[in-house]
């Protein structure tokens, strides 16, 4: 189109933890959503969750020891550096003008994700569903649901392709002759 001014530039933020669900939503986005014509910005967020220790009074007790705190730190630390070196390896085999950036955040996913999300104004949110049933679901909630609900911009949830919660295809299913 003449005289109209296309915008090139990209923002994508994908929701990255310690699972296989949030690598195949990465390398989705990466087949899917990045055009080899266009410079993206990727931005990979990890939500570190807090710490927190259960008194037996089931009390949120938050006074710990240094050596627990040491050791708390760095086991975060540990786990953050494990989910982006496994991103890395995703990203790094693609070929396109992809500039990665890489956030990490600590509380609470759904909001974290959320609230990073509207300060960063991504064009798109990408995150992996765990495919939790309709109790489970309902029993610890979807990080990824509230998150399409609450955000501004487009969000694509992408299933795993060994998601137990699709059905199965007409062709795979065995019919009795009998009836």
């Amino acid at each position: 189109m003449e005289g109209v001014s296309v915008d090139d530039k990209h923002k994508i933020v994908v929701a990255v933890d310690e699972s296989e669900e949030s690598m195949h939503a990465l390398s989705w986005c990466l087949s899917n959503l990045i055009s080899h014509n266009s410079t993206t910005t990727l931005v990979l967020l990890y939500v570190k969750p807090r710490p927190t220790i259960y008194s037996s009074f089931d009390i949120a007790e938050h006074i710990f020891s240094a050596d627990v705190i040491v050791a708390m730190e760095k086991y975060g630390t540990d786990l953050v550096n494990s989910v982006m070196k496994r991103a890395e390896t995703v990203f790094r085999n693609f070929n396109s003008n992809v500039n990665v950036e890489k956030v990490i955040g600590s509380g609470e996913a759904q909001d974290v994700i959320c609230d990073t999300v509207e300060k960063l104004r991504p064009d798109t949110l990408v995150m992996g569903s765990h495919g939790y049933g309709f109790l489970k679901r309902a029993i610890l909630g979807s990080v990824s649901e509230h998150c399409a609900k609450r955000v501004k911009c487009p969000v694509v949830i992408v299933k795993h392709p060994h998601d137990k919660t699709t059905l199965p295809s007409t062709s795979s299913l065995k019919h009795d002759d009998g009836f």
